[in-house]
């Protein structure tokens, strides 16, 4: 008798990288914390799986990361000088962040690759889908992404991935696939997909981002996946196992976003979701957006005299 599978309501958040692109930044605090406007990029990524009902989650992390359970933890001192001063907007923000839900933690131990850390999610979950959320990607609160593919995995009873269209020149950065489309159907089917394929290998221009619903099927591939590209237990391998594959949990999905997603995965990109993100804020985006056309002039007017001389 096939054991019942229950809906989405757990997420894992894989946070035990070294964070070397952003070195010395790095050095001493987790690259998660980096804070992206005025909030660390980690809570981005909690915010959005709350926001759709995933308040069990369990985050992947490694050793000198001790500050992500500290920023969702209570700091009584702290919240007892702000209320003396009557600063409740600040008091708000601190508790909110140790509000977001129920929030666990388990070490990855050995750098295996994404795959390797998804897998040390197995007993947390069990036997029920779940979703994975990269903390790279900031997916924009007011664009569906996460409540779409929990619901594409719920019709199909496989496991879903998000994809957006890239330049093809830049595909070779990212896991690529090889889709159909399904008739009537906003989502594709995922034939094949090639972690960062050469450009004149890939498939498409279909890149696989940083959120994943997962059925449990994949624990036990990845537990017989054998280390690839980089010498890592790759997801991507597992996910093509899957697609390849019948039976309960076989099958793989595409959600295609179109909305607004913002890369901090290296410091220009980062950059960039730094200012995209502070020009959309209440308080900071009204002067922001007010400096940036003159100081964009000022670089236009320098970049013109130089190459006049």
């Amino acid at each position: 008798m096939t054991t019942p599978i229950a809906s989405v309501r757990k997420a894992v958040i894989p946070a035990a990288g070294l964070g070397t692109r952003f070195l010395p930044a790095t050095k001493a605090m987790p690259k998660e914390m980096l804070p992206v406007v005025d909030k660390p990029a980690i809570q981005y990524v909690v915010e959005e799986a709350v926001n759709v009902g995933l308040n069990d989650i369990l985050m992947i992390t490694g050793r000198n990361k001790r500050a992500l359970e500290d920023h969702f933890d209570r700091v009584p001192t702290l919240e007892a000088t702000l209320q003396a001063k009557g600063d409740t907007a600040k008091l708000e923000s601190i508790q909110a962040a140790s509000n977001l839900g129920d929030i666990h933690y388990v070490r990855q131990g050995d750098p295996l690759g994404l795959g390797h850390a998804v897998l040390r999610a197995k007993q947390h979950v069990g036997y029920e889908p779940f979703a994975v959320l990269l903390g790279d990607d900031l997916i924009d609160a007011r664009d569906e992404l996460l409540s779409t593919m929990i619901e594409v995995q719920a019709k199909t009873g496989g496991s879903v991935v998000a994809l957006i269209e890239v330049d093809p020149s830049q595909i070779s950065a990212y896991g690529c696939a090889d889709v159909e489309v399904i008739t009537g159907e906003e989502y594709v089917r995922i034939k094949q997909l090639v972690e960062k394929p050469d450009v004149e290998d890939a498939p498409s221009n279909l890149a696989v981002i940083g959120r994943y619903v997962l059925h449990p099927a994949v624990f036990d591939v990845l537990e017989r996946t054998q280390p690839g590209r980089g010498g890592e237990i790759q997801l991507t391998d597992a996910l093509q196992e899957l697609s390849a594959g019948t039976g309960e949990g076989y099958g793989v999905y595409g959600v295609v976003f179109r909305g607004r997603r913002y890369d901090t995965g290296d410091k220009l990109s980062y950059l960039k979701a730094c200012v995209q993100l502070a020009c959309d804020s209440e308080d900071l985006g009204p002067g922001l957006r007010e400096w940036l056309p003159g100081f964009t002039a000022s670089l236009n007017s320098s970049l013109t005299a130089s190459l006049t001389k």
